[in-house]
């Protein structure tokens, strides 16, 4: 059997038809959009193909959508650019984050920002009475994930974004994980601004894209051209943005159908580990991504799992894919209340738009050949 990968939460292949679209735009169609000549013109209209597409996923107008590099470009500039238009003030997060917004967080000066991490309850789940009792009167921003990358908990996130209406607060979502997974619609969710990434949703890596509602004050992060309605400066990857849109279109096009697939998939995988002895689930067991499940299995140390499955063919992981290498445990698992020894024993397994039900029926196999031999060995 061939290697079979179950890291769709680390990055996912690039769809063939996503390949197709973005071919020409490597050689034939290869203008700079900012140009006034019909190179200029043709690339100019993909991008403006592309930013529909985006839009469209998110319930946005194009307008609203600006492109990026990625996720952790669209999270910087989304807390740097509030941060330099406000001067000063509040900002709440949580403390299961994606690096990309807590990094960007610390990174603000000390003395003129001040920071509220909120913790989360067992499943991984804020509270939005939380986020409420957090808020002060120079709050300038929230930030709270959609969906999270290891333990696939959706967050409530239109009842986060209805408090921030109301209170008059600025509501940003890193959505990464969820676009192109979840239905979302910014209009409904109370949503300002949202960050997603290609990479996750098919596309190519380094694509990405930034929502910000109309009216919304924030500074550009890079500076030094008119890109981007003066936003975002520096040449646009034509082929990236492509290939972006299209992954949108696709994602939203199949998501219902993919999603009650993956749901059927995640179900007998679970099914047939689940009588692992020591196995827990960690993260939300209803309110979860549809190819999310991040398993727990006492006495049974992840470095030690990973390395046997990968031995027998099987790409998981214990985590983000940011933090591979770290010798820390999972800064979600801790917020969630596990002790450094529990966390880890995480194993990530998330499937996607290639995974089969022999791969998911092979990999419950090896998983609990894996463990066996394991505690046999110790």
């Amino acid at each position: 059997m061939k290697p079979v990968y179950l890291d769709y939460a680390a990055t996912t292949p690039v769809d063939e038809r996503v390949v197709a679209a973005m071919l020409p735009y490597f050689t034939q169609h290869f203008g700079n959009p900012s140009s006034l000549y019909s190179f200029g013109r043709e690339a100019r209209r993909a991008v403006a193909v592309a930013r529909r597409q985006v839009a469209s996923l998110l319930g946005a107008s194009p307008e609203e959508i600006f492109f990026t590099s990625g996720g952790s470009e669209s999270d910087n500039w989304l807390i740097k650019g509030v941060a330099a238009a406000c001067g000063h003030g509040h900002i709440v997060t949580t403390a299961v984050e994606h690096h990309a917004v807590l990094r960007a967080c610390e990174a603000l000066p000390k003395d003129r920002f001040a920071v509220t991490y909120l913790s989360v309850d067992d499943k991984g789940r804020v509270a939005p009475e939380d986020v409420e009792a957090a808020l002060r009167p120079d709050t300038i921003l929230v930030s709270v994930m959609m969906a999270n990358n290891e333990v696939g908990t959706v967050e409530p996130i239109a009842s986060i974004g209805a408090i921030c209406r109301q209170r008059g607060v600025p509501f940003h979502t890193d959505a990464v994980q969820a676009a192109g997974h979840l239905p979302i619609d910014v209009e409904k969710l109370n949503v300002d601004a949202l960050s997603l990434s290609g990479h996750k949703l098919y596309g190519p890596k380094g694509t990405g894209a930034l929502y910000m509602r109309r009216g919304l004050a924030v500074k550009p992060l890079i500076c030094g051209g008119e890109q981007e309605r003066s936003q975002r400066a520096g040449t646009e990857n034509v082929p990236g943005i492509v290939g972006l849109g299209q992954a949108a279109e696709l994602a939203r096009e199949e998501m219902a159908v993919e999603t009650k697939r993956l749901l059927a998939l995640r179900a007998t995988l679970w099914q047939q580990v689940q009588a692992i002895p020591g196995m827990t689930l960690n993260g939300d067991a209803e309110h979860r991504l549809p190819g999310n499940l991040n398993l727990a299995i006492s006495g049974i140390d992840q470095e030690t799992l990973l390395i046997k499955l990968d031995l027998m063919g099987f790409a998981v992981s214990a985590g983000s894919a940011c933090s591979a290498g770290s010798l820390e445990p999972s800064h979600v698992l801790l917020a969630m209340g596990q002790s450094p020894d529990e966390a880890r024993t995480a194993l990530r397994v998330t499937l996607g738009r290639f995974t089969t039900e022999a791969e998911v029926t092979a990999f419950a196999a090896a998983l609990r050949q894996a463990v066996a031999e394991i505690r046999h060995a110790s």
